[in-house]
């Protein structure tokens, strides 16, 4: 094994996993205690420094502390949330209605993560092929915010049952910017053992052996 100063220690390391496996999308837990401004400035430092195709940084970061603004989206919520509810049935309707899946006022803070369709030009290095490159870089900030979130205790829900283009209205984005991500940010009384969904029987973690494949799709893994 190597000992070059490129390695991180085995603290250094357990704290990284650490940071992934306990990482949850929080909706239920939020406490209303501020996030301090330094610790805010340090989760999108951290954002900013994901990786991005062509290093072409499509995200900005809309801080979202106001009442009203966080109503009206709320309200495109709730519009959105009935609208799937009826994708369901009996008992698992009723199991989705009883989920709660957005912290959108109950949090200190709302983050909306954006992304620049038009950042860095009409022929970005290494987008040629696939285009939606900078959403994929986007959403690579986003997990950089929710690791360096869960280091600093602070809980994070992303609300997806929304409409992006009320979203959109609502915060007054121009035409080339896309609401790529509506977070929930703030200190919780706790994070759960277990994502909240497989807490609730929604869906369980599936088993890693089933989705690893070998020099193609369906053949087995020899390590």
């Amino acid at each position: 094994m190597s000992n070059s100063d490129n390695s991180f220690s085995d603290s250094e390391r357990a704290g990284l996993y650490r940071a992934i496996y306990e990482r949850r999308d929080v909706r239920s837990q939020f406490l209303p205690d501020p996030i301090p401004k330094p610790v805010l400035a340090r989760l999108l430092k951290a954002a900013h420094h994901a990786p991005s195709v062509g290093f072409m940084q499509p995200w900005d970061f809309i801080l979202i502390d106001s009442l009203d603004v966080r109503e009206q989206v709320l309200a495109s919520f709730n519009e959105e949330n009935a609208k799937a509810a009826d994708n369901y049935t009996g008992e698992r309707q009723q199991t989705y209605r009883s989920l709660k899946l957005q912290g959108i006022t109950e949090s200190p803070m709302n983050l909306c993560i954006t992304c620049d369709r038009s950042r860095g030009g009409a022929h970005v290095l290494g987008r040629n092929s696939i285009v939606d490159m900078d959403l994929f870089s986007t959403c690579l900030a986003v997990q950089n915010l929710w690791l360096a979130a869960r280091a600093e205790g602070i809980g994070v829900g992303w609300v997806s049952i929304i409409d992006q283009t009320r979203l959109a209205d609502i915060l007054n984005l121009p035409e080339n910017v896309y609401p790529l991500a509506y977070l929930c940010l703030g200190y919780v009384s706790e994070f759960l053992d277990k994502p909240e969904l497989e807490t609730k029987g929604w869906r369980s973690r599936l088993p890693l052996e089933e989705l690893v494949h070998g020099n193609g799709w369906g053949n087995p893994l020899t390590w």
